[in-house]
Formats: C-alpha cells, sequence, structure tokens
C-alpha cells in the first residue's frame, strides 16, 4: 500500500513540477511581450512628437508667405494695389 502512496505522490509531484515550468515559460513568454509592446510604445511617441514639431515648422506664417514668394511668385498686397468694389448705385 504504501508503495502506492509513494508512486501517486510521485506522480502529483512530477504533473506540479511540469506545471511549474509551463507558468514560468508563460510568464517569461508575456515579460517578453510586454517589453516589446512598451518600446514600441516608447518609439511611437517618438515619432508623434516628432510630427508635432514638423507640423508647427510647416505650418508657420514665415515659411508660407516665403514659398508663396519663392514657387509662386506672389507679391505683397499693397493699398495701391487694392481694388474696393461698391454696390451700383450707392456713391
Amino acid at each position: 500500500m504504501s508503495g502506492k502512496i509513494n508512486l501517486f505522490l510521485t506522480a502529483l509531484l512530477v504533473a506540479c513540477a511540469l506545471s511549474l515550468v509551463n507558468a514560468q515559460y508563460q510568464a517569461r513568454h508575456l515579460f517578453i511581450e510586454l517589453e516589446r509592446t512598451q518600446s514600441q510604445a516608447r518609439q511611437l511617441d517618438i515619432e508623434w512628437a516628432q510630427l508635432q514639431l514638423d507640423q508647427s515648422t510647416l505650418g508657420k506664417h514665415a515659411r508660407i508667405e516665403e514659398i508663396a514668394r519663392r514657387e509662386m511668385n506672389m507679391t505683397p498686397l499693397t493699398a495701391a494695389r487694392t481694388q474696393y468694389l461698391t454696390p451700383e448705385g450707392s456713391k
């Protein structure tokens, strides 16, 4: 009878050991995935900050005015070149 109990306890101990190994493997796997995801999140935060900086730089009025002058040959509006329209009959 004692031999059967020892065999049962040995089998139970092996099953518990295998369960522990499996749990540790899953924990390591999940930790690696967590680290990878956090790294990707940090990279996306850096990219987002760079895009916001680019957007603020590209949207500045001085840059837009400079491109309009250089590429479209536009000139600033002066009072001498301004034409005012009035409704007919009102003077």
